[in-house]
């Protein structure tokens, strides 16, 4: 007789079964024209390669406007006469200018296409500036519905801050707006009206006087930087500072926070930031951006990854506002924000993928870096059972991969069933030193890069001396629990 037996299992490593998995019927999603300028890789964006920019605006908050300028340097990977930039369709493009004169553009939707008056020969360094003006759309809810906001500290002073993950930067600055194309060094000039600051990525080079009582903050990033990272924070800060004596060195902590926080921020900083610094450099390796600094800055909203310039909005206190998310009691003992958003410095900043479709390779190892940190405090059984406890937030609503080309993202499980994923992987190898080579050896061989999520899997199955596509394609591709299907023949 043939006995067939159905089994659900939440973390099996059993091979090709895993590929028997159902799958949850959901409506497939429908994407335009526009979906594919903003998320492809046409011919108009792969032939440059962008090296630096200069983007030099001026921040009218009363208004909630910006106007100004971006420099954008390039390198030709082919012989061109049309690029495209992108630039959110409510902010005006005033002008293109090349070589001291003004040429054409056309707008199609988000994205803007300039022609040369002569082709740009492959291998050539060139450069354009884009002058624009306008009211960039202002933030529903910050950090997940992206934009500028606008708000008021507590004495009634103006407090505004940029968040564009997943909208992207062209919702404030002309960019070309994909992940895939890290600029390699920057110089961001902020200006703001008298009695605030502005505090951007980087190191501060200086700032000027202009007229009409503005002051513009110039913020030098010496590291190549995705353009979601690209941030402005402006309000009435007060400044304070302390050193990390990390791996590769002296490691500059700047802390930008409002005068109400002060005595608040010294003491929370002071509890998360050097452990979360250790933990994290034990088992990733070096802060990827000594050049540039670490800062925490004051953000109204709860908080982004903003590279060197970490925004925090978590109200000093532990938990997640508060709250453990594990239910352990584990995350009771730590800054969330300050640990995960951190923990984006070595992967989605130092490491980011091309397509955000594969932005799992940021929330999977930034949440599975969460367990990390409590195992580094108080011991690997703690951090097992904050990783465990995160399971309850596992909706299996859907594939993790999200698709390619038109600027989607995966299902939110890329968080906590990415990273159960991970340590189950950690589990399976049963080798510590062997997984802690392993996670170390992605930030140096991808170390300030773009990378697929194809890369990431391939090397660590190289590095494990074991297969495990089976296990990552169960896990990423299929949003349902699989299902082990037996047959015992008699």
């Amino acid at each position: 007789m043939i006995l067939n037996k159905t089994l659900r299992l939440l973390l099996p490593l059993l091979g090709s079964s895993l590929l028997a998995s159902a799958q949850l019927m959901q409506p497939k999603a429908t994407f335009t024209r526009a979906d594919s300028l903003r998320g492809g890789q046409p011919a108009e964006r792969t032939c440059y390669d962008i090296n630096y920019y200069h983007l030099d605006v001026k921040l009218d908050v009363a208004n909630k406007a910006i106007s100004g300028s971006n420099l954008f340097r390039f390198t030709a990977m082919r012989d061109f006469t049309r690029l495209q930039f992108d630039l959110f369709a409510n902010l005006t493009v005033e002008k293109v200018e090349y070589r001291g004169r003004p040429v054409p553009f056309t707008r199609e939707a988000n994205a803007v296409f300039v022609t040369f008056p002569q082709a740009i020969k492959q291998g050539s360094h060139d450069e354009f500036t884009v002058t624009y003006s306008g009211q960039p759309t202002v933030a529903k809810k910050a950090p997940w519905d992206g934009g500028l906001v606008f708000t008021q500290d507590a004495a009634g002073q103006p407090f505004v801050a940029s968040a564009c993950q997943g909208v992207g930067a062209s919702i404030w600055w002309p960019t070309k707006d994909q992940q895939a194309d890290e600029v390699d060094s920057m110089l961001i000039s902020i200006a703001v009206p008298k009695g605030l600051k502005d505090v951007s990525n980087g190191r501060l080079r200086g700032t000027a006087k202009l007229p009409g009582g503005y002051t513009r903050y110039d913020w030098v990033v010496s590291n190549p930087i995705n353009n979601y990272d690209v941030a402005l924070n402006v309000g009435n800060y007060v400044h304070f500072n302390d050193v990390y004596q990390g791996e590769a060195g002296p490691l500059t902590l700047d802390y930008w926070v409002l005068p109400e926080n002060l005595a608040k921020a010294k003491t929370q900083f002071a509890a998360n930031v050097k452990p979360m610094l250790k933990s994290m450099e034990y088992w990733f390796g070096p802060y990827p951006f000594y050049k540039d600094g670490y800062k925490l800055v004051d953000a109204p909203h709860l908080g982004m990854e903003h590279q060197s310039a970490v925004a925090y909005g978590n109200k000093y206190q532990n938990g997640y506002l508060g709250r453990d998310r594990s239910g352990t009691g584990w995350g009771d003992k730590f800054d969330f924000i300050i640990i995960h958003e951190s923990g984006h410095e070595w992967f989605g900043n130092n490491i980011t993928t091309k397509d955000i479709a594969d932005m799992w390779v940021h929330e999977s190892f930034t949440c599975y870096s969460e367990g990390l940190f409590v195992e580094s405090q108080y011991g690997k059984q703690a951090g097992q059972e904050y990783l465990h406890g995160q399971r309850r937030n596992i909706q299996n609503d859907g594939p993790i991969i999200g698709p390619y080309g038109v600027n989607k993202e995966g299902s939110g499980d890329m968080y906590d069933k990415g990273a159960s994923m991970l340590n189950m992987l950690r589990t399976a190898i049963n080798d510590d030193a062997k997984w802690r080579g392993i996670l170390r050896g992605l930030s140096r061989t991808f170390y300030h890069q773009t990378v697929t999520g194809q890369q990431v899997i391939e090397y660590i199955n190289r590095e494990a001396g074991h297969d495990f596509s089976k296990v990552f394609a169960q896990y990423l591709q299929h949003g349902s629990l699989p299902i082990l299907e037996m047959r015992v023949e008699k």
